[in-house]
């Protein structure tokens, strides 16, 4: 059995880690290296860092803060917002990060997770999917869930395994920040249709959530991001009850 994950998300802005609901109405949480150190010392396995404004002159911050986090980092480190080329998964490896997840420029090139998993290993490249369902399924968007594609986000999660992304990060729109837990149709309709991991996003409200995203959901990781900024409950907390559920996680020190 695989050891589940929990990932600690940092939405970036300016340089700055923000949290909204939907993607909308954020607000000031803190400093991402600060935070990153705090989460990794509570015990999160993973750290995501997500450039939701993805302006260039915001992503120049964001390498920056890549490197100040991952010279003092000693988990793995996720980067994603503003990538849109090879060149640009390079600078973000260079820069510290272990992985680098990419949205908008897969759905516009598909081609480019293709050309990152050639040049840099399958594991070095995340598949970012946005979606909100729609009917009986879910439709991907792109642009931080403001732009609507024409792409079925069970489908689009196929294509983008076939292409060389070494796992999913699965966000639903609908469930972002309200904390009404995660999708588990949409999160189990993906975790079985691929063969690689899947990470569910969006939607946690308490440690409950997160069990039921690797159990009922069938994701691989979770991740996590308000409920913890908010002091609503604690990484510790999190896998104290996962443990308890008889999943197989990495202990907290």
């Amino acid at each position: 059995m695989l050891t589940r994950r929990l990932i600690v998300c940092l939405d970036m802005k300016g340089g700055r880690v923000v949290k909204g609901v939907q993607f909308e109405g954020l607000r000031d949480v803190g400093d991402p290296v600060e935070l990153a150190l705090r989460y990794e010392a509570e015990g999160a396995d993973e750290i995501t860092f997500l450039d939701i404004s993805a302006s260039h002159e915001e992503r120049e911050t964001l390498w920056e803060v890549v490197h100040r986090t991952a010279e003092r980092l000693f988990i793995p480190l996720t980067v994603g917002g503003g990538v849109r080329t090879a060149d640009d998964v390079g600078r973000a490896l260079r820069a510290g990060a272990d992985k680098v997840s990419m949205n908008s420029a897969a759905v516009a090139h598909p081609e480019l997770l293709t050309a990152c998993a050639e040049r840099f290993g399958a594991q070095c490249v995340v598949a970012s999917i946005d979606a909100r369902r729609e009917g009986n399924g879910w439709r991907v968007y792109t642009r931080g869930g403001r732009t609507p594609t024409d792409l079925d986000a069970v489908a689009w999660a196929r294509e983008c395994v076939k292409r060389g992304a070494g796992e999913v990060l699965l966000t639903s729109i609908d469930r972002d920040g309200a904390r009404s837990g995660y999708d588990l149709d949409l999160t189990r309709a993906v975790a079985e249709a691929v063969d690689v991991p899947v990470i569910a996003s969006g939607g946690a409200g308490n440690a409950e959530h997160v069990r039921a995203a690797l159990t009922e959901g069938k994701a691989d990781a979770a991740l996590v991001a308000g409920i913890l900024h908010d002091g609503l409950t604690t990484v510790g907390a999190i896998k104290t009850l996962l443990q308890g559920s008889g999943l197989r996680i990495r202990s907290v020190a």
